[in-house]
C-alpha cells in the first residue's frame, strides 16, 4: 500500500525538479537577451545600435560572420567618456569578455546562416 507522505515526497520532488527546470530556461533565456551574438544575428533593418554607457561606437559596420565578437570588440572602440580618466566600469569589462567568448562559440555554430547572409546582404551597419 502507497501512503499519502510518499506520494506527497515523490510530487514535492518533482514539483522541485519542474521548477529548478523552468528557472534555468528563463536564465538562460535572460541571458540570451543580452548576448552580442542574438542582437546581431539578424538585425532590425540591417543596422545595430552599439554604444558603452551612452557613448557610440567608432565602427561604421561590421561583418555578419562573427558579428557577437565584432559587436563586442565595436563597443570598445568609441567615443571617450565626459569625465577625465572616468575609465571602465569593472563590471562592464568582465561582462564584455564573458560576452566575447560565449559570442565566439555561438558565432562558430551560426557560421553557415551568417556566411550566407553575408553573402547576400553584406555588413551590418552600425549606429
Amino acid at each position: 500500500m502507497i501512503s499519502i507522505l510518499h506520494i506527497i515526497k515523490k510530487w514535492r520532488w518533482q514539483h522541485g525538479q519542474l521548477n529548478m527546470k523552468l528557472m534555468m530556461v528563463g536564465l538562460i533565456l535572460l541571458l540570451c537577451n543580452g548576448c552580442a551574438t542574438i542582437l546581431t544575428a539578424d538585425p532590425a533593418y540591417g543596422k545595430v545600435p552599439i554604444s558603452y554607457m551612452g557613448n557610440k561606437s567608432y565602427c561604421k559596420e561590421i561583418p555578419r560572420v562573427y558579428s557577437g565578437v565584432m559587436h563586442n570588440l565595436c563597443m570598445l572602440y568609441g567615443e571617450p567618456g565626459p569625465h577625465v580618466n572616468s575609465g571602465a566600469r569593472p563590471g562592464a569589462v568582465t561582462y564584455i569578455l564573458f560576452d566575447t567568448a560565449l559570442s565566439f562559440a555561438a558565432d562558430t555554430i551560426i557560421i553557415p546562416y551568417t556566411a550566407t547572409q553575408q553573402a547576400r546582404k553584406g555588413n551590418i551597419k552600425v549606429n
